[in-house]
């Protein structure tokens, strides 16, 4: 701002409701359009659910306590805008600006924050006396405490320098995120995939760490006192380590591949309980049925194909896992982490035993956060108390299949989901997917 003050204009829900009309028209092409500016606005506590606002200016606006759940935000501009306690859940808010806005409190819970700008910002108005002084809301620019931050997909966004202690990131996609020097004390993180992120210099003084996915995550001289990092998935060991692993690991494959190709004949089969198989090698394609890998470590294997009928995989890691196509029928999911899986394609159908029995596929209790499932075979699934938040589930066949207590918040469904499936008796979330 040069050569004039900031005065901020108080609108109503009507009036947003006419400028949110004006937006989706240019978007759609028709007349009368035109973008939406919010700028230097107070829109306290109103609705902008489901509206498709991309491109649109929210700079220094007050939007505290507004509902902007399920909108479409890619490239706004939210530069120093006041969001506490803002309810963005599922928005998708790709490449957004957002320096130096105030998120503290607010619910970004399954919202898409890929490649946004979450840094430091601020704005200068003039001022008689001091010539130009910094505009700032209630809270400091930045301010991002106590913000959930669950399930949201942050990768590849700016953090660098940002203010989130007590901040709420559990399961969140944090790929490549740059958050050097943040403050983010006693944050939780658990089950957060930080897989090439930066967090040189941030402190994480008493942060929750468990279950992460810490994979080339840089953390040099990050303040990590009293930090909980149990079960967090580190990188390999060392490389003449590993290349001894690796060796081993492929010729007990190979046996069980020989074992399944000849009917027992030949090889042994495998069981590979609690290990880490990320050195495993190329497993797409291969016969693996009856494969043994519970509480394996299969982060991002690539299972494209694989034959991994009556698996048993209960507990097993399989996030960021490819298992396009995989045969999985009567496999054992119980427990497993599958967020971010590509499973389109799969059968996850019962398997026919002999004398006509039928052993169907288990993901009871299993993490199936951001999966991919579309056209997947799910006929008679055993899905209780799974947790399919944000995946994807169009296209798939769940005929008869058992999702008791299983959670569809964010999920894509086909309408005739609920009339397809055996049993949804306290299913959550299960009518708003």
């Amino acid at each position: 701002m040069q050569g004039r003050s900031i005065v901020f204009k108080t609108l109503t829900q009507p009036e947003v409701d006419q400028v949110c009309d004006r937006h989706e028209r240019l978007w759609s092409g028709r007349p009368g359009g035109a973008r939406a500016v919010f700028a230097y606005t107070i829109l306290e506590g109103l609705v902008f659910r489901n509206r498709d606002l991309s491109d649109a200016d929210f700079t220094g606006a007050v939007l505290c306590g507004a509902d902007l759940s399920g909108s479409i935000l890619n490239n706004a501009s939210f530069y120093a805008a006041d969001l506490r306690r803002a309810n963005l859940e599922g928005a998708a808010l790709r490449r957004a600006d957002m320096r130096g806005a105030v998120l503290r409190g607010a619910n970004l819970t399954g919202a898409d924050l890929s490649e946004t700008d979450l840094r430091e910002g601020a704005i200068a108005q003039v001022d008689k006396e001091r010539g130009l002084a910094i505009f700032t809301h209630e809270k400091r620019a930045g301010d991002m405490g106590m913000a959930n931050f669950s399930a949201a997909n942050l990768s590849r966004s700016k953090m660098a320098g940002s203010m989130a202690q007590r901040a709420d990131f559990t399961d969140a996609m944090l790929m490549g995120t740059r958050m050097m020097r943040a403050n983010l004390r006693n944050s939780i993180f658990s089950g957060a995939n930080l897989e090439g992120a930066d967090l040189s210099g941030a402190d994480l003084t008493d942060a929750d760490l468990t279950d992460t996915v810490l994979v080339g995550t840089k953390l040099r001289n990050a303040r990590m006192n009293g930090a909980d990092m149990s079960g967090a998935l580190t990188d390999h060991a060392p490389p003449e380590q590993d290349a001894e692993e690796a060796k081993a690991v492929a010729a007990r494959i190979a046996a069980h591949i020989e074992w399944c190709a000849s009917d027992g004949a030949r090889g042994a089969p495998s069981s590979f309980d609690g290990e880490d198989l990320r050195n495993a090698g190329p497993l797409a394609g291969k016969t693996l049925t009856a494969f043994h890998a519970r509480g394996a470590t299969m982060y991002g294997l690539d299972l494209e194909g694989a034959q991994l009928q009556g698996a048993r995989l209960e507990r097993a890691d399989l996030r960021m896992a490819n298992l396009r196509g995989a045969d999985l029928r009567g496999a054992d999911l119980t427990g497993a982490r599958l967020n971010n899986a590509d499973l389109r394609d799969c059968k996850l159908g019962p398997l026919l035993l002999e004398g006509g029995r039928i052993l169907p596929a288990s993901l009871a209790a299993a993490k199936v956060r951001y999966a991919d499932l579309r056209g997947a075979d799910m006929k008679r699934l055993k899905a209780s108390g799974a947790d399919f938040s944000f995946s994807k589930l169009n296209g798939a066949d769940v005929r008869r299949a058992v999702v008791t207590g299983a959670c569809f918040t964010g999920a894509k469904l086909d309408k005739d989901f609920r009339e397809l499936i055996e049993d949804a008796d306290g299913a959550v979330d299960l009518d708003a997917a």
